[in-house]
């Protein structure tokens, strides 16, 4: 799997990872066997919440990625009501004992909220100091929120921002992404195939069948140029079908086709899922 430098942490990070959210309602054996899929494929960015399932995926998470947890990059996720300094730091313990480890990869904020971000910050360089995070990190956050929050927590401090991105949605690329780079902040992307199944191939069957890959791997491939990308799955065959994203190439045609068939809307603010 294709890597990149996950903003300005001196670590390479596969482009294309494994997302858990709405996992609980899946069968559970076959949503742990899915996220083993993707650890042997070398899709070991994992992504997941103390929001998802109340904890139950967390728990998931843990069977999926015992016997290899020194091979993943392990993200969670605290909710806002949690969020303070405090909270924070209950939140995390909470999560790494759900997920049977002593330490996160990395933790974020899972949306803006009531408490200062002073607090939560302050509460994550704490969890840096322990050793029970490696960074930290945002999510949902617009171009204004993450302007605010970099004032605050200064530079080279936040990892990430992680925001809905897919083909029907690329409002991010106006704004977001840019701020993102100009700061070194990782752009990461939930839902790549939109979400509550809205997925809509056919604008670019034609293209992926000319590329010998599939809608998915075809969308994949270009939204992984600007961001990594956390699809979810709970199938090991569908977990396969993402992997193969990371052999896909797009020539400047290619990406002329999926802009013509998804075009860029005008900035209107985060979209809501």
């Amino acid at each position: 799997m294709k890597t990149r430098r996950f903003g300005s942490l001196a670590v390479e990070i596969p482009i294309v990872g494994i997302g858990t959210w709405q996992m609980e309602r899946d069968d559970p054996a076959s949503a742990v066997a899915a996220i083993k899929r993707a650890i042997e494929h070398g899709m070991t960015h994992v992504d997941t919440a103390e929001m998802y399932g109340d904890g139950r995926v967390e728990t998931l998470v843990a069977d999926g990625i015992a016997g290899a947890r020194a091979r993943v990059f392990l993200a969670s996720k605290v909710l806002p009501k949690n969020a303070t300094y405090e909270g924070t730091l209950r939140a995390c313990e909470a999560s790494l004992r759900r997920l049977g480890t002593d330490h996160l990869d990395l933790y974020m904020l899972h949306w803006p909220g009531p408490h200062p971000l002073a607090d939560t910050f302050r509460a994550f360089e704490t969890l840096v100091e322990q050793g029970k995070i490696r960074a930290w990190g945002v999510s949902n956050f617009d171009d204004h929120e993450l302007a605010d929050a970099i004032a605050i927590a200064g530079p080279n401090k936040i990892a990430c921002n992680q925001v809905l991105y897919h083909l029907g949605q690329r409002d991010i690329e106006h704004l977001v992404i840019p701020q993102c780079e100009k700061h070194g902040i990782a752009a990461v992307g939930y839902s790549p195939f939109g979400s509550r199944g809205r997925f809509r191939p056919g604008p670019i069957e034609e293209l992926a069948k000319q590329l010998r890959a599939t809608p998915r791997q075809i969308a994949l491939a270009y939204l992984s140029r600007k961001a990594f990308v956390i699809p979810k799955s709970s199938s090991p065959a569908h977990v396969d079908e993402l992997a193969g994203a990371d052999g896909v190439t797009l020539d400047a045609a290619a990406i002329m086709a999926i802009e013509a068939a998804f075009p860029l809307a005008p900035w209107k603010g985060l979209p809501t899922i």
